[in-house]
């Protein structure tokens, strides 16, 4: 967990670290070769758009790269409790419980 105004990118390298997955599905922002490397090196197949100033575009699976969307309805999903989006949890311990608390009622459904 990292503070709200930090980018996201920096702690995705030691996120999939370990994960045994076949495909990596991030967006434009985490377009970095470092990323990338990690990503190969573990066996797994990225499939990340490259931003616009790339000089050499990589290329990817855009119909696996659709699949992306229900990442993006799970945040969705989260951001309906005011709790979790505002994070009004001052420890990180209250906020990992009650995001847990919500997933776990996702899961649910």
């Amino acid at each position: 967990m990292t503070a709200g105004q930090r980018h996201d990118a920096p702690q995705a390298k030691p996120l999939i670290e370990g994960v045994s997955a076949r495909h990596l599905l991030a967006d434009k922002g985490y377009d970095s070769d470092a990323i990338r490397k990690q990503a190969l090196t573990q066996g797994i197949t990225p499939h990340i758009p490259p931003r616009k100033n790339r000089k050499q575009p990589m290329p990817y699976d855009e119909h696996l790269y659709k699949e992306r969307h229900k990442i993006e309805n799970l945040f969705g999903y989260l951001k309906h409790y005011r709790r979790l989006f505002s994070r009004f949890d001052k420890s990180k311990c209250c906020f990992e419980a009650f995001l847990h608390f919500v997933a776990a009622l996702q899961w649910l459904k």
